[in-house]
């Protein structure tokens, strides 16, 4: 084979490459590029006046349970910002004779949404250093945010608690969080 020809056949395995590489690189690079859309970070605020109708919960009369009551919440635009409207109220402090099972001051610090339903929900650290321990009350605090979720967003699937956003093993050392729990109603009173 010639100089001339070998010249001639790298350029043109050269301009295929290029060719591949532009077909497929660029629809990774655009997709890679687009913000996700169940990202709260970049989520529009609620709709002004506009309401929704939602069960949230609340420690019961005994305290051993959780007591639905429906509320009314913000309404947000998709799956991200309503179920981030359901949290703040959730987060949200109450009036007597309701009794919240988050600790006090705790505050929805980020959300994210996959695309296989769930949600995980980041909190402020208040979620852990207010809690008063025990296992009855940790489940009943884990299970009003997942059960607000899960229950009124069918989108929702399951929910992964984080802290000041990182993944911990539990909120008072008795319920494994390190993967997204589904609904459990088996904490709701009758």
């Amino acid at each position: 084979m010639t100089s001339g020809r070998l010249l001639l056949i790298a350029a043109l395995a050269a301009a295929v490459s290029i060719v591949v590489l532009v077909l497929v690189g660029l629809p990774r690079l655009n997709r890679a590029k687009s913000p996700a859309p169940a990202a709260a970070s970049a989520a529009a605020p609620a709709v002004p006046g506009r309401k929704i109708k939602a069960r949230l919960f609340y420690v019961s009369q005994d305290g051993l349970r959780l007591t639905g009551v429906e509320r009314e919440v913000a309404y947000g635009e998709g799956t991200a910002n309503q179920a981030r409207e359901i949290v703040n109220a959730q987060l949200a402090g109450v009036a007597e004779p309701l009794v919240s099972p988050v600790p006090a001051g705790t505050k929805l610090r980020a959300l994210y949404v996959t695309e296989r339903g769930e949600a995980y929900v980041d909190v402020s650290r208040e979620a852990v250093s207010g809690h008063t321990g025990g296992s009855g009350d940790e489940l009943l605090t884990i299970f009003a945010i997942v059960n607000a979720l899960t229950v009124n967003l069918p989108a929702v699937t399951a929910v992964q608690l984080l802290v000041d956003g990182k993944e911990i093993e539990t909120l008072a050392g008795h319920v494994d969080l390190g993967r997204p729990l589904a609904k459990n109603m088996s904490w709701i009173e009758e």
